[in-house]
């Protein structure tokens, strides 16, 4: 995929993320032996254990094993984690977790009981923070920066070798030589969405609120840039819901100045996402949408599935958060109550 037209992005070091990216990727082996060293010592379920922005990054996981396998899987919320302590969490668990702050309380929390039970527990963080140091297994990506797609590709090689073992992605090893390429896509992509994410935020950054919607892979990236990039890092009001529950209750607060913005996948869910479109278009509603099958990556399409929540996460997360920034003047890093002080 190639971008003829010189593009600017704001904000962003090109040259140090295709950098880091290439790190990330050079991480495969290490990452597809520890999945080879679980598979050997067996594991009877596995525990999808996040919150926040970790539990809306994991749902693509979520649904992408309970789709292609049978492997008995949970996501699971720390705090309900640590409410009602599963049953079936056991020495016999392989839990999966991720923290990039490597403080989260609720995380902290869950893993000093879950530790005592003595299932294996991989920590996508760092060695030596609280979450790292609670770990059976510490997966520390080789970066500086944060993007989420670099946890995604980690995370990929981890899950998606479990599933290969188990018989359930056979061609694994294909998809995992053809994502050596993503991070040079998701720069192209990138730079054809810029114009666009501009013209957005413009337009959407001030308004009383913007409803969200999306659905199957996608959904846990809609809530990613809702709630902690739009709510939490701009203070913008924004009500996600899933494009199926949308027409039993929320469309009845679509009017002046309440955009629609609908996250479009590519899977069996599109007809969902496509319906809101269409009722969009029908009350003359102001809305925008972010089609993922508008974007080019060098994968095969039985492989698209498993990428294209890193489309919305790099369009979304990373570029159009960036422009909101720049019309809110506030600061992405500025909190008023996050890790601010105990609560």
């Amino acid at each position: 995929m190639a971008v003829s037209e010189k593009i600017e992005l704001i904000k962003f070091n090109e040259e140090q993320y295709l950098k880091e990216g290439d790190a990330v990727y050079a991480q495969r082996a290490e990452v597809e032996a520890i999945a080879d060293a679980i598979d050997k010592a067996g594991y009877s379920n596995i525990f999808l254990l996040g919150i926040g922005g970790t539990e809306f990054e994991f749902a693509q996981f979520d649904y992408l094993v309970k789709k292609y396998s049978d492997i008995e899987l949970y996501a699971i919320n720390a705090a309900d984690a640590n409410t009602v302590h599963p049953k079936n969490l056991t020495k016999d668990s392989l839990v999966i977790t991720a923290s990039a702050s490597g403080t989260t309380v609720e995380i902290v929390e869950a893993l000093e009981w879950i530790q005592k039970t003595g299932a294996h527990i991989v920590g996508f963080t760092k060695k030596d923070c609280p979450v790292g140091r609670l770990c059976t297994t510490v997966i520390e990506a080789k970066v500086t920066t944060g993007q989420c797609e670099y946890s995604y590709v980690l995370q990929s090689f981890l899950i998606y070798s479990l599933l290969n073992k188990k018989g359930f992605f056979p061609n694994y090893t294909k998809f995992a030589d053809q994502i050596k390429t993503i991070f040079k896509n998701l720069v192209d992509i990138r730079k054809v969405y810029e114009p666009k994410a501009d013209e957005i935020a413009k337009t959407f950054y001030n308004k009383p609120y913007t409803i969200f919607t999306g659905s199957g892979v996608l959904w846990g990236e809609t809530l990613l840039f809702a709630m902690c990039i739009l709510e939490e890092m701009q203070w913008v009001r924004t009500r996600p819901v899933t494009s199926a529950q949308f027409f039993h209750g929320t469309l009845e607060l679509v009017e002046k100045d309440v955009p629609v913005f609908i996250v479009k996948g590519e899977d069996e869910f599109r007809k969902q996402d496509t319906r809101v479109e269409d009722f969009c278009k029908k009350i003359n509603a102001e809305y925008t949408v972010l089609d993922t099958q508008e974007f080019a990556l060098d994968v095969d399409p039985e492989f698209r599935p498993f990428v294209i929540p890193w489309i919305v996460t790099a369009l979304l997360t990373e570029r159009l958060a960036k422009h909101y920034e720049v019309y809110t003047k506030h600061n992405l890093q500025y909190r008023r109550y996050y890790h601010q002080f105990d609560y």
